[in-house]
């Protein structure tokens, strides 16, 4: 009787994982990236944390990469732990220049009780910290942004979630902008854009990934990107194309809700749910 081929196939993921734990983390050359035109759309990563720039990267390294968008890092904070704050920027600047993502910082040592306790409870320190977010838009006016959603599970990531929502509330009334919503931790119940990403994107986002030595040696969380943005392809099948739909002949894809910041508010960026192709260029399907 011949062997089951599920089982070699189970047994190639257990083996992968298991060889990703001796690789290498971090140190690579960047990869080369396409000269951006000194006007160059702009689009802002309201990061929660060192290393969801790469996590939830896929869309924004497909609009640099493709389409010639400039795409920045605001590393809202560095972390919690203050012993690892300044070691966390060091290895943050090495996963950006990998990326070729720019790099804005929030402070010396980031914005810190970025919660939404803090939100209700402190209400004066909270107002600086949408300041220093408000500035961020109002200096750079990005033409998209990503945030994470609102109930994306981790606190600092709701946190930034609101910070930005009451950032966007000082803005000018004419201040217009692509609200793209991100998950990791807790998945969204209503994305309604599903990014196909290539082999060689994915190969990037967990190399930059390990640039952040000392979370990925905690939680090898890096090695098990391919499989979530794998099943991010079985989710955004039905999520994004409808229920009961066929699946797309995606092989990895990172799921988000993009809606627009216009006249005060959020508005609906389009009805039902888009996927973007390895072939499509993403700005055009987005508009930017």
């Amino acid at each position: 009787m011949s062997e089951n081929p599920y089982a070699q196939l189970v047994s190639g993921y257990a083996k992968a994982f298991r060889d990703g734990k001796q690789f290498q983390n971090g140190g690579f050359p960047a990869p080369s990236r396409p000269a951006l035109a000194p006007d160059a759309p702009k689009a802002l990563i309201f990061s929660p944390h060192p290393d969801d720039e790469c996590i939830i990267g896929g869309l924004a390294l497909r609009l640099l990469k493709e389409s010639g968008v400039r795409v920045i890092n605001a590393a809202v904070t560095q972390g919690s732990n203050r012993e690892r704050q300044q070691a966390r920027l060091e290895e943050l600047k090495g996963a950006c220049d990998y990326m070729g993502f720019g790099l804005i910082t929030t402070g010396e040592n980031g914005l810190e009780g970025i919660h939404t306790k803090r939100r209700e409870s402190d209400p004066v320190g909270w107002a600086k910290d949408v300041e220093v977010i408000r500035g961020i838009l109002d200096k750079e006016k990005p033409a998209a942004i990503f945030v994470p959603h609102a109930t994306d599970w981790n606190s600092t990531h709701i946190g930034v979630h609101w910070l930005v929502m009451d950032a966007l509330e000082k803005m000018p009334a004419d201040f217009t902008t692509l609200f793209i919503g991100t998950e990791y931790w807790g998945a969204m119940d209503d994305p309604n854009l599903m990014v196909a990403s290539s082999e060689e994107d994915v190969t990037e986002m967990v190399s930059g990934t390990s640039f952040h030595v000392g979370e990925v040696t905690r939680n090898p969380f890096h090695l098990l990107h391919p499989a979530w943005m794998q099943d991010n392809v079985r989710r955004g099948s039905e999520l994004v194309g409808g229920q009961g739909e066929a699946a797309p002949d995606f092989s990895f894809a990172t799921l988000y809700r993009a809606s627009r910041w216009q006249n005060g508010s959020i508005q609906p960026a389009w009805e039902g749910g888009r996927m973007i192709r390895l072939e499509e260029d993403p700005s055009v399907s987005l508009g930017i």
